[in-house]
């Protein structure tokens, strides 16, 4: 069992003094209404996908964004694997179904808006597709973009 963390007050404005409470997942319903506080992201915004962040637990990296619906939240929530809904096949999409790179998720925050979701997670091998520990790789400078990391698998060995 995890954590749904939510930031905010209760009153549905953010909370300027980053108050932070947290509700047991099981007390949290997971429907099409509009959300508050005490339920979660608001899947009726942003023609219902929201972003996903996922970022490594124990140090804070940020491995990755995707996005979800509510069913991909739901099945999250139900399994505590990360589940996403991938948009270019339109279906929903189970973190390391093909490469075996799964994420636990330990915790879930919702931001002061309700429309973005972040799983702090254990990742299991590579978060990138293409076999980077993180999907944020590459940094910007003046020379162009620079990878900063090293690739953990050859995509072609595990797609």
């Amino acid at each position: 069992m995890f954590e749904v963390l939510l930031l905010d007050s209760g009153d549905g404005k953010p909370d300027t003094k980053r108050h932070v409470f947290a509700l047991l997942l099981k007390e949290i319903p997971v429907t099409s209404e509009p959300r508050n506080a005490e339920n979660g992201p608001d899947f009726t915004k942003n023609n219902g996908l929201l972003p996903a962040i996922a970022q490594d637990i124990e140090n804070g990296e940020v491995l990755m964004l995707a996005y979800m619906n509510e069913a991909a939240f739901q099945e999250t929530c139900r399994t505590g694997t990360a589940v996403y809904f991938s948009r270019s096949r339109g279906k929903l999409w189970h973190k390391g179904e093909q490469s075996g790179h799964h994420q636990t998720v330990e915790n879930i925050l919702i931001d002061c808006d309700q429309d973005t979701i972040l799983l702090r997670v254990r990742q299991n091998g590579a978060a990138c597709h293409e076999g980077y520990r993180s999907c944020f790789f590459r940094e910007c400078t003046d020379a162009g973009l620079q990878v900063i990391s090293d690739r953990l698998v050859n995509p072609e060995d595990v797609y």
